[in-house]
């Protein structure tokens, strides 16, 4: 699994540099991160001829209203740097608040999903695949972390 990682890594902070639009560069990275991702998840969950076509279409499942969640993450990051020179204590909160809401709903949709994963795989191999999402999101998070300034409240 360190292998496929550390590519994701690599590409975050690389492609960046190619693309011509943010928005090309979004759909690039996510197209990978989703090809990269379903090999770890292949290699590492070791599912079986019976368990691999209903998992393969819950992941799809999974991974399309995942990515309608982030999809507000992105634009919360957007209007946090629309309005980053000039951020009121009021849009500050109002954008933390959007925030904590996308973590909420992320959260949801990941305990609802790793039940319905119990329900076609052993518990082992569900909590396995969710450790995998949340490995990934870590690195993903990491690279946000590095890029996103902090408030200047000064």
């Amino acid at each position: 699994m360190k292998k496929p990682i550390l590519f994701l890594i690599v590409l975050l902070s690389s492609f960046q540099l190619m693309a011509q639009s943010e928005d090309q560069y979004l759909g690039m990275v996510r197209d990978i991160i989703q090809t990269e991702k379903k090999a770890v998840i292949a290699e590492e969950v070791e599912l079986t001829d019976a368990e691999s076509a209903p998992f393969w279409a819950l992941y799809d499942e999974y991974e399309s209203k995942s990515y309608l969640i982030h999809d507000k993450r992105i634009a919360i990051i957007k209007e946090f740097a629309a309005n980053f020179e000039n951020l009121t204590d009021e849009k500050a909160d109002e954008i933390y608040t959007d925030v904590l809401n996308f973590q909420k709903e992320l959260l949801k949709l990941k305990m609802t999903y790793y039940k319905k994963f119990k329900k076609i795989v052993p518990a082992g191999k569900a909590a396995l695949l969710m450790q995998i999402e949340n490995k990934i999101e870590a690195l993903i998070d990491a690279e946000l972390a590095l890029e996103i300034p902090l408030l200047d409240t000064k």
